[in-house]
């Protein structure tokens, strides 16, 4: 008996902790949610991370290396865009946006060339308190002045719920063509995987102790 009310609690317990992940899932223009899949690379994880620093799954998350099957969308330069998970973000930790200009077709694009990243949404502190941006949407803009030519838009949630436990990355990539942009070639870069280290501040932050200021893993934002 005892050891079916174990084996109960277990699986209750692994229920809640895959009922609390998510996924990026749809890219849309504007402030629009968009449809699932249809211009976002289908994972093949369900809604689990990524933990493995070393691996490529960071790029575009497991089953992400190639999107034959997913539709490019087009900007302009400057357009306004929004990323929408099937539930809120759940764990505490920064979002960030990263950007990869494909040799050619974005859904031939493996993610192995410089990614530079666009924005951070991190922490905000007040009251003794850090507050942080968990939503079911996330929406940002094309930067004006990069190359034309098409992209992988990376989105990612690096969760630090859990301090003393491996961080997990929660990512979902786009595949855009963007037309009318500029000359800047984008700074700086960083390689996916490489950008992250085991040893970065803000990858082994304690947000339950002590916790007054946060740098955010990965390069520095680029901005034109």
């Amino acid at each position: 008996m005892k050891n079916v009310v174990a084996l109960i609690a277990s699986a209750a317990l692994a229920a809640q902790g895959v009922s609390a992940h998510y996924i990026f899932q749809a890219l849309a223009k504007g402030t629009s949610k968009g449809m699932a899949y249809e211009y976002v690379r289908r994972n093949t994880n369900y809604n689990s991370p990524v933990t493995d620093l070393a691996s490529n799954d960071l790029r575009c998350n497991v089953g992400g290396a190639t999107g034959s099957n997913t539709s490019t969308l087009e900007f302009n330069a400057g357009d306004p865009f929004t990323f929408t998970l099937d539930t809120a973000v759940y764990h505490q930790g920064p979002v960030s946006l990263y950007m990869s200009k494909a040799p050619s077709a974005a859904g031939e694009y493996d993610g192995s060339g410089d990614w530079f990243k666009i924005y951070d949404w991190g922490p905000s502190f007040g009251g003794g308190q850090a507050s942080w941006n968990m939503k079911d949407t996330y929406s940002y803009t094309i930067p004006k002045c990069i190359p034309s030519g098409e992209y992988l838009l990376r989105i990612q949630s690096l969760a630090i719920h859990n301090p003393g436990a491996v961080p997990q990355f929660y990512v979902g990539c786009g595949q855009i063509n963007v037309s009318g942009g500029g000359s800047t070639t984008p700074k700086p870069t960083a390689k996916i995987p490489g950008a992250f280290k085991a040893t970065d501040p803000g990858y082994t932050a304690n947000i339950y102790t002590n916790f007054h200021e946060y740098t955010v893993p990965g390069p520095a934002v680029f901005s034109c």
